[in-house]
């Protein structure tokens, strides 16, 4: 049977959906990693937990006749990593080391492993990569004879609360240094009882938190661009922060919330940010896919632009023999407590970069500052304003005495601000302000001129 021959539901093929036995156990079956290599695309997928909580999942070829194939070595498990070998020309995807054949190797070591990413390594980057779990497991790898070394339980170097808490889902190395993202969050993190997510970085010797809150992606191009993306939320909004190697600081950033459903730990899966088109990157973040530039200019960002929001869950994405491919996780009865879902399935999408355009409108909320307390002079983190139609900016002010809020607009996306306009705000009151239709800058973010209780929220229709 040729491709064309095939059932295509607008981009969706039906006969290339993956999906788990019904068990025992009862899992999911998400799509957790996709790479084109040796002439097919190569993909692994996901269950809940581990080997024991499923049946049914793991390492798949798809050719260009979109002729699906289960490998031989193929394992159950919880994989979502992927990274090219350039030194030895392998690919490494879940705990499979793919060669410039096909010819597939298994990191015996690695099979109980969430394996959620591969890293390249800071010292012998010949002969070794890093591999993360999501138990927060880090560990060396020699690609040549698959041996593995544990180098650190990032619950205890972090100071992740608890073992069973933690969900580590991504890492990325570059410019001297590994730099991971752990996304644990639930009540306690949102009522503030506990701040267990961490985004942090590790020299070889020391590792560094830089932010406590729930991170789910980290990438870069390598020396390309000079940048480190990584992205998270918090309570308030999404976040992105930004490494700019020429000045070797972090920046962060806000960004709306499309969706309130990925607010947990579990819930975001892995959303990522990858290269879909040649040196363009395309952006998951929170239910919105943006276009972002590999580049910062004077250490600033610009051009983060929304494109669309949706509500599939994706697990990767890439480019595939011009097309674009999107793998989703559909439908799982997560061990019965979904009683409505039946077979666990997910299906993958194929069309063109362009496609994404087509889907939602940008569409969001979010905010830099939620019943905060707020001191005279504070300013706040950037956040997005460029791409929506019709916006609102919310203040509250929760404090006993009035409260002024200055807001600033960065409509050239370098860092120099201008001032839009000032509010007063009663004690505990609110305050409304409804832009210009047409009005848009790249940045905006507010300054408190006293001590306050303060909330600043927009809503972007």
């Amino acid at each position: 049977m040729t491709a064309s021959q095939y059932l295509n539901a607008s981009g969706v093929f039906p006969h290339l959906a993956l999906s788990a036995e019904l068990g025992p156990p009862r899992t999911e079956c998400g799509v957790g990693a996709m790479m084109a290599w040796a002439g097919a695309l190569w993909i692994v997928t996901y269950v809940s937990h581990k080997s024991a909580s499923g049946v049914g999942t793991g390492l798949y070829t798809i050719d260009e006749q979109l002729k699906m194939t289960k490998h031989p070595a193929s394992t159950v498990g919880t994989y979502t990593n992927r990274m090219a070998h350039w030194e030895s020309n392998q690919l490494i995807i879940g705990p499979h080391v793919i060669d410039a054949a096909g010819k597939v190797r298994t990191v015996e070591d690695l099979l109980e492993v969430r394996i959620c990413s591969t890293m390249r390594h800071l010292t012998d980057q010949e002969n070794m990569v890093y591999m993360l779990g999501m138990e927060g497991e880090f560990y060396e790898l020699n690609v040549h004879t698959l041996e593995t070394r544990f180098l650190a339980d990032l619950t205890i170097e972090l100071g992740v609360p608890d073992h069973d808490y933690a969900h580590f889902k991504a890492a990325y190395s570059n410019f001297g240094r590994v730099v991971v993202a752990n996304n644990s969050y639930d009540e306690r993190d949102f009522s503030g009882v506990e701040a267990a997510g961490r985004l942090a970085e590790w020299d070889g010797e020391r590792w560094t938190i830089i932010e406590r809150n729930p991170f789910i992606e980290v990438n870069g191009r390598g020396n390309f661009a000079g940048t480190i993306f990584a992205m998270g939320w918090d309570k308030r909004s999404a976040i992105l922060q930004v490494y700019t190697d020429a000045d070797g600081k972090w920046k962060r950033y806000r960004l709306p919330k499309a969706s309130h459903c990925f607010d947990h730990m579990w819930q975001t899966e892995w959303p990522r940010i990858r290269e879909v088109d040649h040196e363009r990157f395309i952006m998951d973040c929170h239910g919105m896919f943006y276009e972002l530039s590999t580049w910062a200019y004077d250490n600033h960002i610009w051009g983060v632009r929304p494109i669309s929001t949706h509500l599939w869950v994706h697990g990767d994405f890439c480019a595939w023999r011009g097309m674009l491919v999107l793998g989703a996780d559909n439908a799982s009865p997560h061990n019965g407590a979904n009683h409505l879902a039946g077979e666990p399935q997910s299906g993958l999408y194929f069309g063109k970069t362009d496609d994404l355009w087509g889907f939602g409108k940008p569409a969001g909320w979010g905010g830099v500052w939620q019943e905060d307390e707020v001191s005279a002079g504070e300013i706040s983190d950037p956040y997005l304003m460029t791409g929506f139609d019709k916006k609102v900016l919310h203040l509250c002010n929760g404090g006993a005495a009035p409260a002024r809020f200055v807001l600033e607009v960065d409509f050239l996306g370098n860092g120099k601000w201008m001032t839009y306009d000032t509010f007063e705000v009663a004690p505990a009151g609110y305050a409304f302000h409804a832009f210009p239709a047409g009005y848009s800058a790249h940045w905006a973010r507010l300054r408190s001129e006293n001590d306050s209780v303060a909330t600043a929220y927009f809503t972007y229709t």
